[in-house]
């Protein structure tokens, strides 16, 4: 899905109300960007990240934490991906 702010998927699809945006950078690397509803300061205070520090981050916090909890799965690299190219050929 796209709208002014770019283009973006649901991390949640129970939740309509966050949104993780995706661009591709002239270098050809994958960044996102959380968007949520009910906290719009998330949006500025998170800049875009690259996929690359993302899972960089996430081998420390499963190092650091005993959690079940899997932030991870809130970036989708596949569908990231198909998102980016469906968009680059319909324009």
């Amino acid at each position: 899905m796209k709208d002014e702010l770019g283009l973006y998927y649901f991390p949640d699809l129970q939740d309509r109300t966050t949104r993780m945006y995706v661009r591709e950078t002239a270098s050809g690397e994958i960044e996102f960007r959380l968007w949520m509803e009910k906290q719009p300061e998330v949006w500025e205070r998170h800049p875009w990240i690259s996929y690359d520090v993302i899972t960089k981050a996430n081998a420390l916090y499963e190092q650091e934490r005993d959690s079940k909890q899997k932030p991870l799965e809130l970036y989708d690299l596949t569908l990231a991906k198909a998102l980016l190219e469906t968009d680059q050929t319909a324009n």
